[in-house]
């Protein structure tokens, strides 16, 4: 575990850092573990919106080391960024369909 103020890593269920003698937060797993949206972030970097899902796959990418070394407070928020980057990858993907769409089915009508 890692001290939320100074950053030094620590003993898992320890409560005051070593270094700096803060309280650390009692943070446990999460039922289930932590997903890391690895897959959603790949499908959405490959089918909808490239620049979006990049940040989605570094982000998908640091979950595991991080919860492996004990940082599960930066598991959790590599996660929770992770998720939130492969929604907007798929938000702006959808919008450009929908718009792609729509830009068809006006060219169609002024066609005929």
């Amino acid at each position: 575990m890692y001290c939320i103020h100074c950053g030094a890593p620590n003993e898992p269920h320890t409560r005051r850092c070593a270094r700096c003698h803060g309280e650390l937060p009692l943070l446990e797993l999460p039922p289930g573990g932590i997903q890391n949206y690895l897959g959603a972030a790949i499908a959405v970097t490959v089918f909808c919106c490239l620049p979006f899902g990049i940040p989605a796959i570094v982000y998908a990418a640091q979950v595991n080391p991080r919860l492996e070394s004990g940082n599960l407070a930066g598991a959790l928020e590599a996660s929770r960024q992770a998720r939130l980057w492969s929604w907007i990858g798929f938000g702006a993907g959808l919008a450009v369909a929908l718009l792609y769409l729509l830009i068809l089915a006006v060219a169609s009508l002024a066609a005929d």
